[in-house]
Formats: structure tokens, C-alpha cells, sequence
């Protein structure tokens, strides 16, 4: 049997432990994977440059990749996912506000495709009613999909500016933050009681927040991509994690639904695709 060798872009997660140290392994397939973390840094090289053969990508930006013709299927593997509701913060040493009085502020953010904002819109727009288009939006870089133009309440921030210290300095109302851990107790959520909100949010939807899930290229064929499947279910297997990274279509059917309405809603793809088309 001959070996399909992909060039895959895939964080360092415990769920993906078992699979890049080798433990999980391939008679058929031998993944080679970039030295790029975080692997969000890579996005652009996926869906612009079309590197790589396997992917690890960004909800929002699959699907905008795929609204905009890019070569790339989904492989139905969850590597990251949150509750995303703490991740909207203010800062306490002003005066506060909560999320239903965001109208007329001003948002920091890396991108406004990003995932987590994706997600923060969404529930801000069914649990307090706020539109985006009345909140004045600013950026650090443009989205990863070229195709797409941020909308007109969009501005990028002055060359050589920082999220969070715009934030301290009171340039901005709130900011989205990422994957930083952030332990400056003046920063704090915006949504009040962010815990029981999450859990109230997921009992409501029956879905999880999806940050990444995996992806291969159309180049990829059949056999090669139904091997790499077996090797992320068995490396998220051998995590024991589950709960937050569900493996297989049926398993992630109500989380894409959930998705793909969010980032329709949003004004970020055309239309709403079906889960099926995203595999195909």
C-alpha cells in the first residue's frame, strides 16, 4: 500500500495529543505537520494560499472560505470549543455598562470574522437585542478570507495600537479577547453572571460553541480523508473529551446548524448551507 503524505496545520490540544506524538497512528496516511502555533496565525496560508491538505480552521472562517469557492471539506472533528461569554470585557475602573446598552459603543477586536465575535454577536442579538451595525467596531487585521469586505460600522485601529491597552486607556468601550488568559482584575465580562448565561445559552440551543474543527482539501482523496477521520475520532477518544469535542457529523449536526444560522445572520456567507454540503 502506498503512503499519502499531507501537510496538515493542527494545534497542540489534548485532544490532538495522541495523534501528533504518534500514538495514534497509519499504515496508509503520515500527516507532516507545519511549527505553527497558534495555528490561527496559519488561517490565511489555508484558505488563501491553499497550502495545506489537512487543516485545522476557524468555524466562521470555513464557512466563508466555502461561500467563497475555496477547495476545502469538512472533516467533522472538533478541536477547540468554549462558551464564549466571558470573553466580551469591559473595564471595571469605569463606568460600567451591561450588554443591552452597547448600542453606540465602541468593540474592540482582532477581526471581525473572528470566531469568538461570530459568537458573542449571535447571543448579544437573541439575548439583548443589540444590532451590530449601531456599535462602532474596531480591528487589528482583516479577516482571513480575502474575498470579504468588512461591513461599513468597521475601522481598523491606528498602526502600532494594542487591544487592551486601548481598553485601559478608555480608547475603547469593550473588547473581544481570545485565547490570552487575562489576570488584570480590572478587566472584567460585560455579560453579567457569564457562567450560568453559558449554561443557559446551550440548555436553550442544544449546541456547543464550535471554535476549530479539521478540514481537508479536495486534492485529498476519499481513502486518505476517511483515514485521517479514524485518527482525530481516535486521538479525541484517547483524551476522553467528548463533551467539548465531538467527533462525526451527526454528533456536530445541531452545533454546525447553530453556526452556519449565526454566521448567516451576520451578513458573512450568502445563504445557509446544509450540514451535508459542508462534507462534500
Amino acid at each position: 500500500m502506498s503512503l499519502s503524505r499531507l501537510k496538515a496545520l493542527l494545534g497542540d490540544y489534548p485532544c490532538t495529543e495522541a495523534l501528533k506524538q504518534g500514538r495514534v497512528a497509519s499504515d496508509s496516511v503520515a500527516l507532516e505537520f507545519a511549527a505553527i502555533q497558534p495555528p490561527s496565525s496559519g488561517f490565511k496560508r489555508v484558505v488563501r494560499g491553499l497550502e495545506f491538505d489537512i487543516a485545522e480552521l476557524s468555524m466562521t472562517t470555513f464557512l466563508m472560505a466555502r461561500a467563497a469557492g475555496k477547495p476545502y471539506r469538512l472533516l467533522p472533528a472538533v478541536v477547540l470549543a468554549r462558551l464564549q461569554h466571558d470573553r466580551l470585557v469591559r473595564d471595571a475602573e469605569r463606568p460600567a455598562f451591561g450588554p443591552g446598552e452597547l448600542h453606540g459603543r465602541t468593540i474592540g477586536l482582532r477581526m471581525y470574522s473572528v470566531t469568538t465575535a461570530m459568537w458573542l454577536r449571535g447571543l448579544l442579538a437573541e439575548d439583548h437585542g443589540v444590532d451590530p451595525s449601531r456599535i462602532r467596531w474596531v480591528t487589528f487585521e482583516e479577516g482571513h478570507v480575502a474575498e470579504f469586505a468588512d461591513p461599513a460600522w468597521v475601522e481598523r485601529a491606528p498602526s502600532g495600537k494594542d487591544l487592551i491597552a486601548m481598553l485601559l486607556a478608555g480608547e475603547i468601550d469593550a473588547a473581544v479577547t481570545g485565547d490570552e488568559r487575562l489576570s488584570d482584575p480590572r478587566i472584567v465580562p460585560v455579560i453579567p453572571g457569564v457562567a450560568a448565561a453559558a449554561q443557559a445559552w446551550r440548555a436553550r440551543k442544544g449546541a456547543i460553541q464550535v471554535n476549530h474543527m479539521v478540514v481537508a482539501k479536495d486534492t485529498v482523496s476519499e481513502a486518505a480523508a476517511t483515514e485521517v477521520s479514524r485518527m482525530l475520532e481516535a486521538s479525541i477518544r484517547a483524551a476522553g473529551s467528548p463533551e467539548m469535542n465531538p467527533y462525526g457529523l451527526e454528533a456536530n449536526r445541531r452545533n454546525l446548524e447553530v453556526a452556519i444560522d449565526y454566521v448567516h445572520r451576520q451578513g458573512l456567507i450568502p445563504r445557509r448551507y446544509g450540514v451535508e454540503e459542508l462534507v462534500r
